[in-house]
């Protein structure tokens, strides 16, 4: 392969930082990944250090690159993608960060919502960001660093902090504070821009007193936002794709056309449902964000979002003690045939869409004296399948008041998604196809993919549509029926829940 036909994608999540190496074609090289400190100063709170995140995640893409053999020069371009509702502050003179980021799974903002929703802004921010009034996004989340970070306000105003979520953090450090900037599919999630306008909102700036100045530059998700610092990686490397964790997810599953769906099984589960360049309104729970944008023409999706998918299985194993690694679930679940009337809600930073309930907390219901740990690890699993099921009913809902078609088959993806006991649950309750594609790593494929288009490596989206392929599909093997029955014993667990 020549010079310069490779691409890296940084991959920034929620509990490591990864680097991947794609060939042209799409095939996966090389891959490093480092684990970082998740830390919870306080019932609800949840933060990472952003020095660490720079540190594991530089340190991936240097060792990924060793790994593959290469150098910068055989590299036409980095993709980031990134945890995205995670709220980084920094001094713009130092590159110093202010505070520990504040995770997108983190509740304390939940009563300046509380404010905002009684305010009556709900309908008002939801007409301009496409978002509900939830802690999960960035906007509050800034306001209370402003508020509790003494100086921090003043210091905003005159212009010597800079805010961003994880890619503009990256960038910034990558490019050595340079490039302050993000993309339009992060912006999305701050609750402070306006997704039609493609701007940030002066009106919700001014009312979370959050200055101006403060702010990355926006751009389209394809996009050339500069270069690397020569000493990181031996020479400068185009830096030219940054896209959301979901949003790089949509683009590398190949979901370029209208009513094209995936789920990503990752910490949380994320749904998105592609509509084009129509910004479509949910009367069910759903959020309308922009898609990673290729061109000059914005896109959007529709999205629902489970705070707690794969973070289940983590917690059988650290927290239950149930298991010894997080692949041992898929053999114990399937030690017996069904959940024995074990329901499991896991509600441990609440509930997302459509329910959108802070204060909803995990619970575990009809156990008998024969439920075993067994029991309990299949209703785990299908807590993952069930919550997914409920976005895509929703999703089905808004499709059938728009007068267009139900989604035909979901695309599967994220570290949960290559348990199969998982994946046949998934398309049992569904009634449709479940896809696996034969690349799994589609959210670092997505970042690379729109790094290959930003540097001119693929001439569109029909080259890069061409290269997703099916690995393995999934179909339905139970009655509606007996779906039915069990999405009304998940909704009366989730009633519970709420009411604890």
């Amino acid at each position: 392969m020549s010079e310069g036909s490779y691409l890296l994608a940084l991959d920034q999540g929620t509990s490591s930082s990864r680097a991947i190496v794609f060939e042209r074609g799409g095939r996966l090289v090389a891959q490093a990944q480092a684990e970082f400190t998740q830390h919870f100063p306080q019932s609800g709170w949840v933060e990472h250090d952003l020095e660490e995140i720079w540190q594991t995640q530089l340190g991936t893409a240097q060792a990924a690159l060793r790994q593959a053999g290469l150098q910068a020069r055989d590299v036409a371009a980095i993709g980031i993608t990134n945890q995205r509702e995670t709220t980084c502050l920094w001094d713009r003179r130092t590159g110093q960060p202010l505070h520990r980021a504040i995770v997108w799974q983190d509740r304390r903002t939940e009563p300046l919502c509380q404010q905002l929703r009684a305010e009556g802004l709900t309908a008002r921010l939801r007409e301009r960001t496409g978002l509900v009034v939830d802690p999960y996004f960035s906007g509050t989340k800034l306001a209370w660093l402003l508020d509790h970070l003494p100086g921090a306000r003043a210091a905003a105003e005159r212009g010597e902090l800079a805010f961003g979520t994880v890619d503009s953090w990256l960038l910034w450090r990558l490019t050595g504070g340079r490039v302050h900037a993000s993309d339009a599919s992060n912006a999305a999630r701050t609750l402070l821009f306006d997704i039609h306008r493609d701007a940030w909102d002066d009106t919700l700036l001014q009312r979370l007193q959050i200055p101006a100045a403060l702010l990355p530059a926006v751009h389209p998700s394809a996009h050339r936002y500069g270069e690397t610092d020569a000493a990181l990686f031996g020479a400068p490397i185009p830096i030219t794709g940054v896209a959301g964790d979901q949003q790089a997810a949509l683009f590398g599953q190949a979901c370029f056309r209208h009513g094209l769906a995936k789920n990503t099984y990752g910490t949380g589960c994320f749904m998105l449902l592609a509509t084009g360049a129509e910004a479509r309104d949910s009367q069910v729970g759903l959020l309308t964000t922009r898609a990673a944008q290729a061109g000059a023409t914005p896109l959007f999706a529709l999205e629902g979002s489970v705070f707690i998918g794969g973070a289940v299985v983590q917690w059988l194993r650290d927290g239950l003690g149930a298991i010894r690694a997080s692949g041992d679930v898929e053999a114990l679940a399937a030690s017996v045939s069904d959940s024995g009337g074990v329901c499991f809600v896991p509600a441990f930073a609440g509930l997302g869409a459509p329910y959108w309930d802070a204060n909803a907390r995990g619970a575990i219901v009809g156990l008998s004296r024969g439920s075993t740990v067994a029991h309990i690890a299949r209703a785990a699993l299908e807590s993952i399948a069930l919550q997914s099921t409920v976005l895509l009913q929703a999703m089905n809902a808004d499709a059938a008041r728009a007068g267009t078609q139900s989604v035909q088959e979901l695309r599967v993806d994220g570290g949960a998604c290559v348990n199969n006991l998982l994946m046949q649950l998934q398309a049992d309750l569904l009634g449709i196809p479940v896809l696996r594609p034969r690349v799994v790593e589609t959210t670092a494929w997505g970042a690379a993919a729109l790094a290959g288009l930003g540097v001119g490596l693929y001439g569109g989206l029909d080259e890069l549509e061409s290269l997703w392929q099916v690995e393995r599909r999934f179909e339905p093997g139970c009655s509606r029926d007996a779906a039915a029955e069990r999405m009304a014993r998940w909704e009366q667990a989730v009633r519970q829940a709420r009411t604890v």
